[in-house]
């Protein structure tokens, strides 16, 4: 899964991506709204989570990302207990407003229950041939043969999987299993889709991840 965070309190930014990153989470973060706005805006993110504090508008990007068409939820975590912020916040297309005296662990676990409602998740099993995926599980099979992948190979293989039979580029599959600074110019996205095949991929079974020369991927029954 794909987040950002919106904050421009560096300490708490800080605590937020390494419990996000150590929880399994592909994590970017915006030091300042405007540029938070313009990727949430942009990007396509499982969710955004923005800190409301130090001058930071929440309403305002909640607002403005939604009027983009986007539908991911957007969790606020507020320094302004007062039930009417919480109300133009909610009002403004957050799904969620917690206190910022939540704990990391709080925090992570509420994440993971907005995304297990049936409003954010197109599916919770995906599946190809017989390879099925499994989100919530964090289980990978072939037929009836369990798959350990890594957290970047189950990444890679949940967003091919979410975009089936099409060619998905190169540093659309960086950007969204790693993060938006990611290096484009590295042979990482080549050498763990050469694992990810070794793991799913065998003589006896048929080819599913196919190299689109000089455009991406494509996972699919045929080439």
């Amino acid at each position: 899964m794909r987040m950002l965070i919106i904050s421009n309190d560096t300490a708490a930014a800080s605590e937020l991506l390494t419990g996000f990153r150590a929880a399994g989470f592909s994590v970017d973060h915006a030091q300042r709204s405007k540029q938070g706005s313009f990727w949430a805006r942009t990007t396509d993110y499982d969710l955004v989570l923005i800190d409301d504090s130090g001058g930071t508008n929440a309403a305002d990007i909640c607002a403005h990302i939604r009027a983009r068409g986007k539908t991911m939820p957007i969790l606020v975590v507020s320094d302004k207990p007062a039930t009417p912020s919480k109300i133009s916040l909610l009002d403004s297309g957050a799904d969620d407003c917690v206190s910022k005296e939540c704990s990391i662990a709080e925090l992570t676990a509420r994440v993971r229950a907005i995304l297990r409602r049936p409003k954010t998740i197109i599916e919770d099993s995906l599946k190809l041939d017989d390879l099925t995926l499994d989100v919530l599980r964090y289980k990978v099979t072939r037929g009836r043969k369990t798959v350990n992948l890594t957290r970047k190979e189950f990444g890679l293989l949940e967003y091919l999987l979410r975009n089936p039979d099409r060619v998905v580029p190169r540093t659309a599959l960086i950007e969204h299993v790693w993060d938006i600074h990611a290096d484009l110019f590295s042979n990482t996205l080549e050498t763990h889709i050469l694992n990810l095949r070794r793991k799913i991929e065998s003589p006896q079974k048929r080819k599913l991840i196919h190299t689109v020369s000089g455009r991406g991927y494509k996972i699919a029954l045929t080439p």
